[in-house]
């Protein structure tokens, strides 16, 4: 594990709730302060835009979505063509829709996020 994922987990774990929201202009998603650290220490705005903008168009579906990011093996980069996924559902198996990513640069090989009332977080922000 590299200082940096070992730098980017050992500062997820501070965060219990948030003490402020920050919005994306573009979509006018709040994001806690938790999300706010990750964006800075893992450079993935990025992450949280793409997030926000589907998470938004899923609503009618769920007022609850779970946004899970997964770095591939090897051999399922090779099968699926793309090197990690995002995968968005209800948190109880119910899969809405699984995107692809042929690049990435985000550190982490998995992460979970939330998406309730306009608002993306931690799992441990909830």
């Amino acid at each position: 594990m590299s200082n940096k994922v070992r730098e980017i987990k050992e500062g997820l774990q501070h965060f219990n709730g948030t003490e402020m929201f920050y919005r994306i202009p573009l979509t006018r998603t709040r994001f806690t302060d938790g999300l706010k650290y990750l964006a800075n220490t893992a450079e993935c705005f990025w992450l949280i835009t793409d997030a926000s903008v589907i998470a938004k168009n899923l609503r009618q579906k769920s007022s609850f979505i779970t946004i899970d990011f997964k770095r591939l093996t090897e051999k399922e980069q090779a099968e699926k063509e793309c090197e990690a996924t995002i995968t968005y559902s209800d948190g109880n198996d119910n899969i809405f829709e699984t995107h692809r990513y042929g690049f990435t640069d985000f550190p982490l090989d998995e992460l979970r996020l939330f998406f309730v009332n306009d608002t993306l977080m931690l799992p441990s922000e909830y």
